[in-house]
């Protein structure tokens, strides 16, 4: 077996110079798919006529096809429909198809939060003469964001991992250069396992974020004993 230990050791420095890059498509995708998500939870948990059925549309094309699929489509295909399209760069392509199709499977997430909290606390709210949107600000939306933060969390990790999709279209990101040292030098398994690394090291960091912060919210709602 001939592998180079060393090889892989000194050019794990060079790939986290493209961590940043990672972060930023992730995290950036990660909030407008919560936006996006949120308010297609909504139109589902309050079934809003037409919006209903446009948002179940929505929900089952981007679950029920292949994110590198829809990835292409938004950065190749959309220019030739929209001609003004053709300025868009592809980081910003590969945020826009992250962004829309994780927010699809937030939308269930959200809405399965959302159902979580017992109707009657918003219907208290409002015979006490707050609004609707005062109600979901103050009451509902925390206690649906605190049921839903693990499957969130869980969406988040596989952004993070899909990510790597970006390279396909250009996005010079953690794989993508992962790629080019490995055509280099010839060391693919070196390479590519210091990119698993990398990767492994950032879902062990962010797990462990997510479980200290679940933790600290959890505890107004734990007993003393």
């Amino acid at each position: 077996m001939n592998f180079d230990f060393g090889y892989m050791i000194e050019i794990i420095p060079e790939l986290i110079k493209y961590v940043p890059v990672t972060l930023y498509i992730t995290i950036v995708s990660m909030l407008f798919a919560i936006i996006i998500g949120i308010f297609l939870a909504l139109i589902l948990v309050n079934r809003v006529p037409i919006l209903l059925q446009l948002s179940k549309v929505y929900i089952s094309f981007f679950r029920g096809t292949p994110p590198l699929v829809q990835l292409l489509i938004i950065y190749f295909g959309l220019p030739q429909l929209v001609p003004a399209l053709n300025s868009i760069t592809a980081a910003t392509a590969a945020i826009i198809a992250f962004s829309l199709n994780v927010s699809a499977y937030l939308a269930e997430i959200f809405r399965a939060g959302l159902d979580s909290v017992d109707k009657g606390q918003a219907e208290a709210a409002l015979t006490v003469g707050m609004t609707y949107p005062q109600a979901l600000r103050g009451i509902i939306l925390p206690q649906a964001a605190r049921n839903a933060i693990p499957a969130t969390g869980n969406t988040f990790l596989g952004l993070l991992k899909n990510s790597s999709l970006a390279f396909t279209i250009g996005v010079t990101e953690l794989l993508a250069q992962g790629k080019l040292l490995a055509t280099a030098t010839l060391n693919f398994f070196e390479a590519y396992l210091a990119v698993a690394l990398i990767y492994w090291g950032l879902t062990i960091i962010y797990s462990w974020l997510q479980t200290w912060y679940e933790n600290h919210i959890s505890k107004p709602y734990v007993r003393e004993t």
